[in-house]
């Protein structure tokens, strides 16, 4: 049996997306294949076409993001039963497979239960980004009654950390463009700053970088403080004593089931900017190129 995927065999823009046909994948022991319903395009999505990973000339597919149904298990006694509605992070940078698919296999341990309030393409768009958010607030460390500042925190990654942030009790202060404002305070965010204005100096106890600001969000963090990145490699060198990290970010069932059940609580909530079918994922990757989104873009087979 055949099925459709989004795939690259060269690097390049949006016009190197190409609609394959290939074999439906099978699960191997420990593994569960998912029926996929919605799947979420990231940037790493489009790092991953342009070739930022590198080239090996072998055809790989993109998508970590999904949201469907289980459709088989592979060996017994497994977690999962087909029909289960799941939530899965299927991370990778050279698969010949990923999740803009009509199916999908991942580790049995990467997928969690879909929140019962959100449709799939909603649920599509909660995995990678809450799992960074969530995983970059690890690397601070900050105990409740301390202060963080969330650079580009209206995006995808910023405002799940904005929201994460305020469920475990620091006090936020977002950093976005002007019109972001009401958003943000609604989310959890105690201050704001226009991303037009220079945070003060040695201000915060930590800063988590979703806008990869690098060095300039350093500056705002105080002596012996935490700075934590979101793309590896684009992290600054550390002073005053302040630690720094960057995510490498990970799947994880367990603490996907957790960031579920807060969706389900309303206290994350993923935004859509848009859907496309999959057939038409080189124009979704065209739009995502051009920046100016609030929400995810989301492909549906």
């Amino acid at each position: 049996m055949l099925m459709r995927a989004a795939t690259v065999s060269r690097f390049g823009g949006p016009e190197a997306v190409e609609i394959t046909e290939l074999p439906v994948p099978g699960p191997g022991p420990g593994q569960v294949r998912v029926r996929v319903a919605a799947a979420a395009l990231n940037p790493v999505d489009a790092a991953m076409r342009a070739g930022v990973f590198g080239a090996d000339g072998d055809r790989l597919g993109l998508g970590w993001d999904v949201a469907g149904t289980v459709d088989a298990v592979g060996g017994a006694g497994a977690a999962w039963s087909p029909g289960d509605r799941v939530i899965g992070l299927a991370t990778g940078h050279r698969t010949p497979l990923g999740t803009h698919a009509e199916y999908a296999v991942l580790d049995a341990d990467a997928l969690a239960p879909a929140p019962a309030r959100l449709d799939d393409v909603h649920a599509a768009a909660l995995p990678l980004n809450a799992l960074s958010a969530a995983q970059a607030l690890g690397i601070l460390q900050l105990a409740p009654g301390q202060s963080l500042l969330v650079t580009g925190a209206a995006g995808g990654v910023g405002a799940h950390a904005v929201e994460l942030a305020h469920v475990r009790g620091l006090e936020v202060t977002a950093l976005a463009s002007a019109g972001d404002e009401e958003f943000l305070a609604s989310r959890g965010a105690h201050h704001f700053l226009p991303r037009t204005a220079a945070p003060p100096r040695a201000a915060f106890d930590g800063v988590l970088d979703a806008a990869v600001l690098g060095a300039e969000a350093l500056a705002p963090v105080r002596d012996g403080g935490a700075y934590a990145g979101v793309w590896p490699g684009q992290e600054p060198e550390a002073e005053r004593g302040i630690r720094v990290g960057a995510l490498d970010v990970t799947a994880d069932g367990a603490q996907l089931a957790e960031l579920a059940r807060l969706a389900d609580d309303g206290r994350l909530a993923p935004r859509v900017a848009r859907t496309y079918p999959l057939a038409e994922a080189a124009a979704a990757h065209a739009r995502l190129a051009e920046g100016g989104l609030r929400g995810r873009l989301v492909l549906v087979p």
